[in-house]
């Protein structure tokens, strides 16, 4: 484990990430601007693809970092069988839950039931599939949906705020289960499909299409939310939610149907819309 993961144990993740919040939602131009500029030269932002490329123009930095493509930046995949890749990142991880298992890093895993927050709710993915997609700081922080599917029920698992780097995902034990995180549960055509949006330092905030801001505020407990009967359908490539800086998004999938793309592994850069996977 390096030193900064070491570190990170004894940090006060909420109090950090609160700073950071209070920092990102600032209108203040000199701290916005420093801020825009310092994460656009340090991890070589592409504006030329946002809807709006003058960094000059965004009053907080929150609206920069949560800012939107221009129409076409990126399309969905053109096979109709195709699930999308949700997010521009890079693949942590993905393959099939084993014994109810999903894979972390060399040494590292973690229960579905521990991710998804209970067992009940994660017996229909045993045998199933996950892919784990990193975002960057210098990526597009909008989330969209793999498939069609129909809001059923969303969970706020609350916990650390660790990173979720390289570093952090290679030293810290169950990371994905122990950060702060929205479960949403969606019912497709092919049955369940779950998407995770996890939390890490500094990144405290995660907003949905349907309810605005989910994380803040923090919790002690577990929260659902019951949308059955609600009628929240989200088309596949459609927005779901956004992140508020760098973090993760794990989809999980039932057993039997789909296979990933054969030219995804670990560690490959992804664009939001590429085939992930592929309905048998």
């Amino acid at each position: 484990m390096s030193l900064t993961t070491a570190l990170t144990y004894a940090l006060p993740h909420r109090l950090l990430s609160s700073m950071a919040r209070s920092l990102a939602y600032s209108d203040d131009p000199r701290v916005s601007r420093w801020l825009i500029d310092t994460v656009t030269r340090k991890f070589n932002v592409n504006l030329d693809e946002a809807a709006n490329p003058d960094p000059r123009s965004y009053s907080t930095f929150n609206q920069f970092f949560t800012r939107a493509l221009k129409p076409g930046a990126r399309v969905a995949d053109a096979d109709p069988r195709s699930l999308v890749m949700p997010a521009d990142g890079r693949i942590s991880q993905l393959g099939r839950i084993e014994a109810g298992r999903i894979f972390q890093a060399k040494g590292q895993s973690f229960t579905a039931a521990e991710l998804l927050g209970g067992a009940e709710d994660a017996k229909p993915y045993n045998d199933g599939l996950y892919a784990t997609v990193y975002l960057s700081p210098r990526d597009y922080h909008r989330v969209h949906m793999p498939w069609t599917g129909t809001l059923r029920e969303t969970v706020h698992v609350p916990g650390r705020l660790f990173s979720v780097g390289p570093a952090a995902v290679n030293g810290v034990p169950r990371l994905f289960a122990r950060n702060e995180r929205l479960v949403c549960h969606f019912d497709t055509s092919f049955g369940p499909m779950v998407s995770v949006m996890v939390g890490a330092l500094l990144v405290s905030g995660v907003e949905t299409v349907w309810s605005g801001e989910e994380i803040p505020h923090y919790g002690d407990r577990i929260t659902r939310k019951d949308y059955r009967g609600q009628g929240i359908r989200l088309e596949r490539f459609a927005e779901m939610a956004r992140f508020n800086y760098g973090s993760t998004v794990i989809v999980l999938l039932p057993p039997g149907v789909a296979e990933f793309a054969p030219q995804l592994g670990a560690e490959s850069p992804v664009q939001l819309g590429q085939a992930l996977a592929k309905l048998r």
